[in-house]
C-alpha cells in the first residue's frame, strides 16, 4: 500500500484528527479486549465441557473391562448411573461375545485373543444381565450381573474387585475329588432308547416320533426345558435292516413349525426333510409322515432342519442306523488282529453336544450324570460318535486305543488306531476298542474346559469300567 492509498485516519494522512499515539492506544486496547474475551470464552467453554468432552451436566462415562473365557464372563461390572462402555477381550480358545439382554445390545463375536468395545449408552440404576450369545455358552456359565448404582458426578474408572479369600490347595483338591466321587449320579430320563415299530400288512416298519418341549434332568437337580423326541434326549434310536420299507409319523407339539432331516440316510428328494424345498413346515399341533426304503447301509442321524438353531441344540436329535456295522473282520491293523467272529458286547451311539439348554453333554447328560460303559475284561465295544453340537470335540479314552473303522457311516479302506478322535459338528466316527486292563478308565472330551471348572468336574466326561470276567 502506498502513502496515497492510506486510510483517512492513518498516521500517513495529515488530515486525520487523531494523533498516531491515540490510534496506537485504541489498537492496543482492542487487542486487550479480544484477549480478555477469548479467555472468558475459553473458561466458559471449559465450564460447560466435562473431562471427556461432553456437555456439563451430561452423565459421566464409565469404562468397564470384561474378560471372556471358557466358560466364564468376568470383570468389575459395577458402575454409577451414566454413560457405560464395555472394553471386551476374549481370553479363551473359542469364539465368544458379550450382550446385555435388557438393552438388546451385543458385541461382535470375537475369536480367541480378540477384543472390542460395546457402547451401552446412558444407563439408569438397576441390574442388567450380561451374557454370551453363542448358543450353549450362557448355560455353561457365561452369564453375570451388570450393576448400575445411583449416579456419581465424576467419570468412573474400574474399581478393584473385592478380594475373595483364596482356597488353599487342600480345599481345591477336595472340591475336585468330591465332584468326581459323585459319579455316577442318578437322574430322571434316559436317551437313546431303541424305538419300537408297528409292522404294517405290507411289511413296512412304522415308527412314531413326537417332538415336544419337556423337562429334562441333564445333571443332578439341573432340570431344563428340552426340545425332545418322545420325551428323551437324545431321541430314540431308529434301527432297521437294509431293504426295509420305513414309515415315520412325526407329531409336532413344539411351539413352532418343524421338519425332520435324515442326515446321512439315502432318501428321495421329497423325503429329505428340508422346508420349504422338499415339504411345507409341520405346523405346531399337526403331523406329517415320511416314507422311504432303507436301501443302503448307514450310520446316520436325524434332527430338525427348520428352526434348527433353536430345536437341535436344545435336544431334537437322534441316531438312525441301517444294517450291520462294517467291522473290519479278520484284518490285521498296526499289528492287531481283529477277530473274524467279533461280536461287540456293546454297540452304542454317543451323541456329543455343547449348546442350548442341553449344553456340554454326552448322550444328553452332564457329569456326574453321564452313564459309565461297563465291560468285562476281554470284551469289545463299538461306539458311534455323533456330534450334534457347534464345535469340535476330541474324544479321548484312557489306555484303550480306538480303532476308527468308519467315517460318517462309510467303511474305511484303511482303518487306523488312535487314542483321541476329533469329531467336528455334523460328523460321525465309528470306533472299536477292547477292554484289556481291569479298572475305571476315564473317557472324555480333551478340550479340558469342557470337562472341568474350578467348582469341579462336569460336562463331557464319563468312564469305561472294566471288570473281571464272570
Amino acid at each position: 500500500m502506498s502513502v496515497l492509498d492510506a486510510p483517512p485516519h492513518s498516521p500517513a494522512n495529515p488530515e486525520s484528527n487523531e494523533s498516531p499515539s491515540a490510534n496506537f492506544a485504541v489498537i492496543a486496547l482492542s487487542a486487550i479486549v479480544i484477549v480478555i474475551v477469548g479467555i472468558i470464552g475459553a473458561v466458559a467453554i471449559a465450564a460447560v465441557l466435562s473431562d471427556d468432552g461432553s456437555a456439563s451436566g451430561a452423565p459421566a462415562t464409565s469404562r468397564l473391562n470384561v474378560t471372556l473365557t471358557e466358560f466364564a464372563l468376568e470383570g468389575d461390572l459395577t458402575a454409577p448411573a451414566g454413560h457405560v462402555i464395555l472394553n471386551i477381550s476374549n481370553e479363551g480358545s473359542i469364539d465368544h461375545n458379550a450382550a446385555v439382554r435388557e438393552l438388546g445390545l451385543s458385541s461382535a463375536v470375537l475369536p480367541g485373543g480378540g477384543s472390542t468395545t460395546l457402547d451401552l449408552g446412558v444407563l439408569e440404576p438397576g441390574t442388567y444381565t450380561l451374557f454370551c450369545e453363542v448358543v450353549g455358552h450362557e448355560s455353561a456359565g457365561m452369564v453375570t450381573d451388570l450393576v448400575i448404582t445411583e449416579g456419581g458426578g465424576e467419570t468412573a474408572a474400574p474399581s478393584e474387585p473385592e478380594e475373595e479369600m483364596p482356597m488353599d490347595a487342600a480345599a481345591m483338591d477336595q472340591r475336585m475329588i468330591d465332584s468326581m466321587l459323585a459319579f455316577p449320579a442318578d437322574t430322571e430320563g434316559r436317551g437313546n432308547q431303541l424305538l419300537d415299530y408297528v409292522l404294517l400288512p405290507d411289511g413296512t416298519k412304522q415308527f412314531e416320533l413326537t417332538a415336544a418341549v419337556v423337562p429334562w434332568e441333564r445333571a443332578p437337580g439341573d432340570i431344563v426345558d428340552a426340545w425332545a423326541y418322545n420325551g428323551q434326549v437324545p431321541g430314540p434310536q431308529i434301527r432297521v435292516d437294509v431293504g426295509d420299507k420305513v414309515q415315520i409319523i412325526v407329531n409336532n407339539e413344539t411351539p413352532m413349525g418343524t421338519d425332520v432331516h435324515w442326515h446321512g440316510i439315502h432318501t428321495p428328494n421329497d423325503q429329505d426333510g428340508v422346508t420349504p424345498y422338499t415339504q411345507d413346515p409341520i405346523s405346531s399341533g399337526t403331523s406329517y409322515t415320511y416314507e422311504f426304503v432303507a436301501d443302503e447301509p448307514a450310520i446316520g442321524m436325524y434332527h430338525a432342519h427348520l428352526h434348527s438353531q433353536v430345536s437341535v441344540p436344545n435336544g431334537m436329535f437322534g441316531s438312525f442306523i441301517i444294517g450291520d456295522s462294517p467291522f473290519p473282520y479278520g484284518q490285521t491293523i498296526s499289528g492287531v488282529e481283529i477277530p473274524m467272529d467279533l461280536e461287540p458286547a456293546i454297540d452304542m451311539p454317543m451323541v456329543l453336544n455343547d449348546a442350548g439348554v442341553i449344553g456340554l453333554t454326552l448322550n444328553g447328560k452332564s457329569f456326574p450324570a453321564t452313564e459309565p460303559l461297563v465291560l468285562e475284561q476281554g470284551q469289545w465295544a463299538a461306539v458311534h460318535y455323533y456330534n450334534e453340537g457347534l464345535t469340535d470335540h476330541p474324544m479321548h479314552l484312557h489306555q484303550m486305543p480306538q480303532l476308527v473303522y468308519a467315517k460318517d457311516g462309510i467303511p474305511l479302506d484303511h482303518p487306523y488306531w488312535a487314542d483321541t478322535i476329533n469329531v467336528a459338528a455334523g460328523e460321525r466316527y465309528s470306533v472299536l476298542f477292547k477292554a484289556e486292563d481291569i479298572g475305571t478308565w476315564v473317557w472324555h472330551c480333551h478340550i479340558l474346559t469342557h470337562v472341568e471348572l474350578e467348582e469341579g468336574m462336569f460336562g463331557m466326561v464319563t468312564a469305561v469300567v472294566v471288570t473281571e470276567p464272570s
